[in-house]
């Protein structure tokens, strides 16, 4: 009996791994710079004060756990050569101690970017940055979760940053406002395409996200220490805001981040509308049975075969998928709704069309 429950906990586990719908997850709509902008954190060139502040964020885990105390945003602009990020973020406390680039920034407060260009949760970017503006970039082969690899050796060649803090680092005896982040992304540093490299199209999405760790703070001799739990003995667990819900203390699931959405027209010259792909529908039920077949794998030693073995018969009823099963590998496939094509997925969770 117990351990029946513990298999039905782990096939649990393993589905809220992947509880929302794509319509469901937060976009954002990333207009065109109509002139230069200068990487000091200030955000007052007009580009920055027509683009649109996101919704603030939330808890990483989101409603099941209250709002941050802090609010935190942030704003996106492109053009051909660069990603370009602001970031607001309040901030009574202003800390940052590390100074040597590829240290682990978030064992202290940081902002962090993820993102994956393809939407197939393979080769996805990483950056952290404090508030002294150190960083720590890297590239992620695949999730953890897949036996992912990070790749410290991976830089943002070109990045240009800058940083505004509103308060005095690391003082305690007064209180800060809020410290901004300005990042200029070279679209060069985020492809692997080499020189044959392109900025985004009209239209096109990727799947992003971005993370603020934020520690319980304490005063001793006077300078600021993670707080310590009496109880532990070690500090208290660092909250995590993000801008789109994970549903689980990950950042590391990009199935579960938001969408980005690029425009061509100029920032403050009109809207455009988001418009969800209709192949992300088809990419997310090959999910669904990509997370089922982990569960049915732990629990089994073996992948399934059919829909049926999974319980999935239901809920995807009358939709198309084939299975190519050995012992320890699978890869289903699924045809696009608005081309020719398939889409596939393999063990591994990738996903792509062919």
């Amino acid at each position: 009996m117990k351990k029946l429950l513990i298999l039905l906990l782990t096939f649990l586990s393993s589905a809220h791994l992947f509880a929302q719908e794509a319509a469901d997850r937060k976009h954002y709509i990333a207009y065109r710079a109509g002139g230069d902008l200068v990487m000091d954190g200030k955000l007052n060139e007009g580009d920055w004060q027509a683009a649109v502040w996101s919704d603030l964020f939330v808890d990483i885990e989101g409603d099941k756990k209250p709002a941050p105390l802090y609010g935190s945003k942030m704003k996106m602009l492109w053009d051909e050569e660069h990603l370009y990020i602001a970031f607001w973020m309040e901030e009574p406390h202003l800390w940052a101690t590390y100074t040597e680039r590829e240290s682990v920034i978030f064992n202290e407060n940081d902002i962090e970017l993820f993102i994956d260009t393809k939407g197939d949760t393979h080769n996805y970017y990483e950056l952290e940055i404090n508030a002294l503006g150190t960083e720590w970039d890297l590239m992620l082969t695949k999730p953890y979760r897949d036996g992912g690899l990070p790749l410290n050796g991976w830089n943002i060649n070109g990045l240009e940053k800058g940083i505004q803090l509103n308060g005095t680092l690391n003082n305690p005896e007064d209180i800060d406002e809020s410290w901004t982040v300005e990042l200029a992304i070279p679209w060069k540093a985020l492809s692997q395409a080499g020189p044959s490299y392109s900025a985004p199209k009209d239209g096109e999405q990727m799947r992003i996200n971005f993370s603020r760790v934020q520690w319980q703070l304490e005063v001793k001799d006077g300078a600021y220490s993670k707080k310590i739990n009496p109880a532990t003995g070690k500090p208290f667990p660092e909250n995590n805001w993000v801008w789109s819900p994970q549903g689980k203390i990950s950042m590391h699931m990009p199935e579960e981040w938001g969408y980005l959405q690029f425009s061509e027209k100029t920032v403050g010259s009109g809207k455009a509308e988001f418009k969800l792909h209709k192949d992300e529908k088809v990419k997310h039920d090959l999910r669904k049975i990509y997370f089922s077949q982990r569960a049915y794998f732990k629990k089994n030693g073996h992948y399934a075969k059919t829909l049926k073995e999974l319980s999935l018969q239901d809920e995807l009823e009358g939709k198309q998928f084939d299975f190519e099963v050995s012992k320890t590998r699978f890869k289903i496939s699924s045809p696009s709704i608005v081309s020719d094509k398939n889409w596939y997925i393999i063990e591994d969770g990738r996903v792509w069309q062919d």
